[in-house]
């Protein structure tokens, strides 16, 4: 979900009249889970960021720091952020779920709220040295 906005003039969305000043929640969601935008729009699945070859590609419909005018001015602080944080982690440690717990029985469905959140997950780090 994004940030409310207002509605500036009076406009027609996909067959509705919204009339200005109304405050519409963009739900970018829609475009995150568009089965025209993804292969698999409801797994994860990395590949979507790569093409034939490997190498990284990038998506227009993935907007996870907002869109337009508003999105948000950290977005390549965080990316970068990020990057190194995770791909630290991922040198160092393999991640597994614990005992008798398979991959399958992992429930990746997000907490519904204003952000999507993961659920709460028990993991094992296991060193790669």
């Amino acid at each position: 979900m994004s940030l409310p906005h207002k509605t500036s003039r009076d406009v027609i969305f996909q067959g509705y009249f919204i009339k200005r000043g109304t405050i519409v929640f963009p739900l970018l969601t829609s475009v995150l889970y568009d089965e025209s935008e993804w292969e698999s729009p409801h797994t994860f699945n990395p590949s979507h960021f790569l093409d034939k070859e490997g190498k990284f590609i990038r998506r227009d419909a993935f907007m996870p720091f907002s869109a337009g005018r508003r999105v948000c001015l950290g977005e390549s602080l965080a990316k970068m952020e990020l990057f190194l944080f995770f791909t630290t982690l991922l040198q160092r440690f393999r991640f597994t779920p614990p005992p008798a717990v398979t991959e399958d029985d992992l429930d990746l469905t997000p907490a519904v709220g204003f952000v999507l959140s993961p659920s709460p997950h028990e993991l094992c780090a296991v060193s790669r040295q």
